[in-house]
């Protein structure tokens, strides 16, 4: 049975000085890894452009793109961060599996800052405030030395074993599902480096930048359909590369609903698999907004709204 994911609708506030946030050092960790795999992503191109081309090495690039993007929208985002629904094990396995192969951190460190984001929104305490700049927003976040690891808002996932064991071996988890496991498949068709490079590192920086653009080009580009509150936007540029993500005005207003896209018509892979998943057993407990609180957020939207000092 689908149950109700409703909330009080939100509060405009007064926000605080971007300036105020705390100052952040190069992560030269990060910065190092990140432009290694895009140098590898554009070899990746180069190789199949004059080296060695094979469809089915796409092929597998595509699949990983999907699955792995399922990992984060499916599992991180709408399992994990907010519990818009319930995955059993099984379910639970695949979205750990290839949310380690996204990189994107482990399911436990990227909740508790998605948390945060929604707790903290446009502030300084959001991890990835936009007020600091598009650029911050997009990546610049993830190349600086913020605030240390913080797990105190998801101690209800540090009860599961599976996110334990997954935040536990994270980085052999995303090299075995990232590098291990596509070259072992590339060996069936003979172009298993082909399939390391596509499937491995140019999948995972195009998953990158369609990931970071809701935090950026959603909260830049849009209308902001169902909150005024905050600066969440519907773009359906990011829709379309994120597995259904761009519906962010509404998902910042609902933010429990399993659904981004809440209309039958509304683009969103990511519902619809949670929604077969839940007719095959593996999906349970889907939480969807009631269309009368939808219909009295979009009355409110409609309403003229009372000018806001910048912070």
């Amino acid at each position: 049975m689908n149950s109700p994911a409703t909330q009080a609708p939100p509060t405009p506030r007064v926000l605080s000085n971007p300036k105020e946030a705390t100052a952040s050092r190069p992560d030269w960790l990060n910065i190092s890894v990140i432009a290694t795999i895009h140098l590898a992503a554009i070899f990746a191109i180069v190789y199949m452009s004059a080296i060695h081309f094979s469809w089915w090495t796409v092929g597998l690039g595509l699949l990983w793109f999907g699955c792995c993007g399922l990992g984060i929208t499916g599992g991180y985002h709408r399992s994990f961060s907010h519990p818009a629904h319930r995955a059993h094990w099984p379910l639970r396995l695949f979205y750990l599996l290839f949310g380690a192969a996204s990189v994107q951190n482990s399911a436990l460190k990227w909740s508790a800052d998605h948390r945060r984001h929604h707790a903290f929104t446009d502030d300084v305490k959001d991890p990835y405030n936009i007020r600091r700049g598009f650029w911050w927003a997009h990546i610049g976040w993830v190349l600086t030395n913020g605030a240390g690891a913080n797990f105190s808002n998801v101690r209800d996932l540090e009860k599961d074993p599976l996110v334990r064991f997954q935040h536990r071996f994270y980085v052999p988890l995303a090299i075995l599902m990232g590098v291990v496991v596509p070259f072992a498949l590339g060996l069936i068709w003979g172009d298993p480096w082909g399939a390391v490079l596509v499937a491995g590192f140019l999948r995972l920086v195009i998953q990158w930048h369609a990931t970071f653009a809701v935090n950026s080009v959603a909260h830049t580009f849009g209308e902001p359909s169902y909150n005024f509150a905050n600066s969440a936007r519907d773009s359906f540029l990011t829709v379309l590369i994120t597995l259904g993500e761009g519906y962010h005005s509404f998902h910042h207003r609902f933010p429990l609903d399993y659904r981004n896209g809440h209309r039958w018509y509304h683009l969103d892979p990511t519902k619809w698999v949670i929604w077969v998943g839940s007719k095959i057993g593996l999906a349970s407990q889907l939480r969807r907004t009631p269309a009368a609180r939808v219909a009295e957020a979009l009355r409110e939207q409609a309403e003229p709204q009372p000018q806001r000092k910048a912070g």
